[in-house]
Formats: C-alpha cells, sequence, structure tokens
C-alpha cells in the first residue's frame, strides 16, 4: 500500500504503546500512518530465535506481562492470553532457601526465619498492597488524577506514606526482621532502576509502585506465545481496523506549527519523504522527540541499570536445596544475590564505578509455564528456556569498554547463580547448529544501541508517579493533552510510549493516553 501524501495522524515508532494508538484511533475513524525504523513491528515486546538453527522463540527483551490493562485487550478484541506462574518466587540461601507461592509458603517462611513473625508480617504487607492495587491500576485508563484525588481514592494514609512520601526502605524496615526477605521485597524497586533503598528522590518508590498494582493484583504472569504474541496481535488489530503499518521507515524530523505537522522519513531503499498530519504521536523517548524537533533534550540523561540474559537449556540445573524440584524453583522468580545487604553492597559499588563483585539477578524459565514457545522436539528432549535480569549495572560501567564489561559481568553473574546450584548453569546449555552455548548477554549499551533506549533504560526515563505532577513537563496544561499525561510543548504533538506519565513496562498504557488525547475523551 503506498504511502499517502497526509493523514490524521502519524505515529513514530511501532512497539507495542504505538501499535494500541494505532488501533485504537483507526478504530475510531482516524486515517492512521504508523512508521518504524526495523524491518518489524513490536520494538522491545518482540519474540525472536536467537540462537542459529534452534526451534526457540524467546522474549528476547521484556519477558513478563503485569500492567496491560484488560480493557486495552477487550477493547481492540486482541486474541492474546496470559497463565499464571505456579510459584511466585524462590529465593536460595545456602542448601536451603524461600520458596513463595503455593500452601507450603508459610512453612518455608518459619523453616528460614525460625518463626511465624516474619510470614505474618509478609502476609500483613502484601495485604495492603493488594487494595493499594485494586484501587490504583483501575485509573491507569483513566485521566490522570491530582495527587490529592489519589490519595483519597487509596483511602489509606499509612499505606499513602509509605509509598508516596518516605523510602520504601524505611516500610521494608520496619515491617520485616530477617534479612533475606527484606531483599526480596526491595527487588521490585530496583527492576530496571538504579537507586537504594532509602533514595530521597523516591525513584525506588515509583518503580516499586508499578511492580506491585499491575491488574489489580500485582502478579506477573506469562504471555502465551512470547511476547511477540502480543504484538503481533496489536499489529493485526491496526491492520484490521485500517492503519497502515510502514516498517524499514525511519523518521528524521518532525516540523511543527501547533496545527499541521510535517513527518520526514527514510525509506528502507534510503530515499527522503515527507508526509504531513494533523496529530503526531511519538512513541519514542523524550529524548529521541527533542531530537526530532530539534529542541533542548531534557536533563538529566536517562541510563538504564539491567543486564539481560537469554539461555536455553539441555535440561534444569540441579540444586544445592534438596527440598525445591528445579520445577518448583524456576516456574517463579528464582533471586540470586538479592539479601538486602547483598543489594545494598552491589549499589554501592556500581555508584563507585566498579561493576558489583557479586550481582544480584532474578531469573526464571518462561517454558515451564509456557512450552509453546520451543519446537515439539526441544520439548520433548527436556530443554528450557531460561531468561536472567541483572540489577545494579548502570550504563556508565560499559561506557569504556563494552564488550569487556559484559564478558565480565557474565563470568560473574553466571557464577554466583553456580553458588546455588549442585551443577554448573554452563553444562546444561544447549548448543545451536555451529556448536556454540546457548546464551546471549545484553548491557544497557547493547539495548540503546539495538532498540534506541536513550541509555538503555527500558522506561525511556525515571517513572513518574500516576498522578498530575508540577514537576513533569506540561501535566498542567488544561485540555486532554495534560489530563492524559502525554503532552509536549507542541499542541499537536504528543508521547505515547513509555516517556508518557505512567508509561513503563509492557502495558500499552502511552499508547491509550495518547489515543484518548487526541479524541477528546
Amino acid at each position: 500500500m503506498p504511502i499517502r501524501s497526509s493523514y490524521d495522524v502519524v505515529i513514530v515508532g511501532g512497539g507495542h504503546n504505538g501499535l494500541v494508538a494505532a488501533a485504537y484511533l483507526a478504530r475510531a475513524g482516524r486515517s492512521v500512518l504508523l512508521l518504524e525504523r526495523l524491518p518489524v513491528t513490536g520494538g522491545a515486546a518482540v519474540s525472536t530465535r536467537p540462537f542459529a538453527g534452534v526451534d526457540a522463540r524467546l522474549s528476547r527483551y521484556s519477558y513478563l506481562v503485569s500492567l496491560l490493562p484488560g480493557t486495552i485487550v477487550r477493547d481492540l478484541g486482541l486474541s492474546f492470553a496470559v497463565r499464571k506462574r505456579t510459584i511466585s518466587s524462590y529465593t536460595p540461601n545456602g542448601t536451603g532457601g524461600l520458596l513463595v507461592g503455593g500452601p507450603g509458603t508459610a512453612a518455608s517462611f518459619a523453616e528460614l526465619t525460625g518463626g511465624e513473625k516474619e510470614f505474618r508480617a509478609w502476609e500483613r504487607f502484601y495485604g495492603t498492597l493488594r487494595q493499594v492495587a485494586e484501587r490504583v491500576f483501575p485509573t491507569l485508563t483513566e485521566p490522570l488524577p491530582t495527587r490529592d484525588a489519589l490519595r483519597r481514592r487509596i483511602d489509606d494514609e499509612v499505606a499513602w506514606r509509605m509509598l508516596f512520601e518516605e523510602p520504601i526502605g524505611v516500610a521494608i524496615e520496619d515491617t520485616f526482621t530477617h534479612d533475606l526477605v527484606r531483599g526480596v521485597v526491595l527487588t521490585d524497586a530496583l527492576i530496571g532502576t538504579f537507586a537504594d533503598a532509602h533514595d530521597p528522590s523516591l525513584l525506588q518508590n515509583r518503580c516499586f509502585l508499578y511492580h506491585v498494582i499491575g491488574g489489580g493484583t500485582g502478579d506477573w504472569d506469562v504471555p502465551v506465545g512470547g511476547m511477540g504474541a502480543l504484538t503481533d496481535a496489536l499489529a493485526h488489530a491496526a491492520r484490521t481496523a485500517g492503519a497502515h503499518l510502514a516498517t524499514g521507515h525511519e523518521v528524521t524530523r518532525v516540523d511543527t506549527d501547533g496545527a499541521r505537522a510535517d513527518v520526514s522519513y527514510r525509506t528502507e531503499t534510503g530515499g527522503e519523504r515527507a508526509v504531513s498530519a494533523r496529530h503526531v504521536l511519538v512513541n519514542a523517548s523524550p529524548h529521541a522527540l527533542a531530537a526530532l524537533l530539534g529542541d533542548e533534550p531534557p536533563a538529566p540523561a536517562p541510563e538504564g541499570a539491567q543486564f539481560k540474559v537469554n539461555m536455553l537449556l539441555r535440561r534444569l540445573p540441579r540444586l544445592r536445596d534438596s527440598a525445591v524440584t528445579p520445577q518448583q524453583a524456576f516456574a517463579g522468580t528464582f533471586h540470586v544475590a538479592e539479601g538486602y545487604e547483598e543489594l545494598a553492597t552491589a549499589h554501592r559499588d556500581a555508584a563507585a564505578g566498579r561493576l558489583p563483585g557479586v550481582p544480584p539477578s532474578e531469573i526464571y524459565c518462561h517454558s515451564l509455564t509456557d512450552p509453546s514457545i520451543l519446537g515439539a522436539d526441544l520439548t520433548a528432549r527436556g530443554h528450557h528456556t531460561l531468561t536472567l535480569f541483572g540489577l545494579h549495572t548502570p550504563a556508565r560501567l560499559f561506557t569504556a569498554d563494552n564488550d569487556a564489561a559484559r564478558a565480565e559481568l557474565l563470568r560473574t553473574t553466571l557464577a554466583r547463580l553456580d553458588a546455588d546450584l549442585a551443577e554448573p548453569i554452563t553444562e546444561c546449555l544447549a548448543l545451536d547448529a555451529d556448536g556454540r552455548p546457548c546464551i546471549e548477554a545484553k548491557t544497557p549499551l547493547d539495548l540503546e544501541r539495538e532498540l534506541r533506549l536513550p541509555g538503555g533504560h527500558i522506561f525511556h526515563g525515571d517513572l513518574t508517579f500516576p498522578y498530575q505532577d508540577e514537576t513533569f513537563p506540561y501535566q498542567d496544561e488544561e485540555g486532554p493533552r495534560g489530563r492524559w499525561g502525554v503532552a509536549t510543548a507542541h499542541p499537536n504533538v504528543l508521547l505515547c510510549g513509555a516517556g508518557s506519565v505512567r508509561g513503563g513496562g509492557v502495558s500499552g498504557i502511552g499508547g491509550h493516553s495518547a489515543a484518548m488525547a487526541v479524541l477528546g475523551r
């Protein structure tokens, strides 16, 4: 289909948020053109076969689903499903460990901590968080509430103070006494976020909030068919509604007078062209938007802080802890070196400019919950995937020599994992068609290069609390742009990705918000 000279809406970037916006707007009767630089849509929410000659379709960059509202799935008629994990988490501790999820949770807490007190505190703490989730999550597909309105909706001053006013480390230390339990709780505040438990900016609180409110339950679910199944369904919904999705087209500039915009782009054959639109939605970071507009980028520059490792195994490794099976341990989130003091030490190392001496990470096995991502032969032979997410590894640690730092961090990360196993993880790795181990690692700089994530930041920048806040530019504007948290300095140019208010994670909320703003809702 040839690209026309003008559209109602041009969307820059075909990640999941851009696809959500395209589907909503096309269904509402708007003419929509989506321009994507890469050969395929999906952005970071894709499934690929990274290992040569191996029929394993891995969620390569983003892994689990929690924040995607059912409203979006229903509104767009998506053929997409998730499955619950049978175990929430397992955290090894020498020859024992803490298993959370299922009827044995209380006994596991008692075995680790020597009594019932810590488990009772856990149940009270997460009971409070579930009440907050039930009240906050529905607001994510509504116009932004004010801070006071959200506070009234939560209607719990203790929870409000814990999450929105004082560092989350205060609540964790006041509630729990065991170092390992404290660490398991804190990890939700650190995924993709470089901060200390007591950081006065409350950056860790914002990260924690989004990790515990998803779906109104805080559950993190496995996407059936991999993350690409979601973005394939979104692309189908957008095309079916009439949106034109043009891959291999890189947007190079946006010029606007506030009422009409011209979008310049480069085709896959190298030609330079332009298209006009009433509205431009940018599914890229605020820094990328500034570059397209020729504006000064916002400060500070984003910096990602995660290390991602994808593996295919011939078999799951045996554990030092004989009380749990590998199938139990890896079905949920497997925490490595994530005790409270271990996390603090790793943060101090990285803040001082060093790779963490004992790298914290967490792992899960997609194929235990959803074997459909593996070919039938691999499943029959007992193969499994493992995806590892490393914490406290800011981009600054890789700038001098990305390849050397990546190799060193992979070595120390796997060595620390081996300390919890009864056999080295490398002995369990499958081999690709060329005889190479099926393992790949991605630093923040790799993610910046491959996905254009600024500084490798998976959220496009620091997360924001889900309410109107004068610290976020243009949010106080009158009308839908401000009410939905997608406004920029230009009336007809909107953010529609993770850099919008309530952005971050695979949620579709940024795309939904931008579409609602265009439609004046």
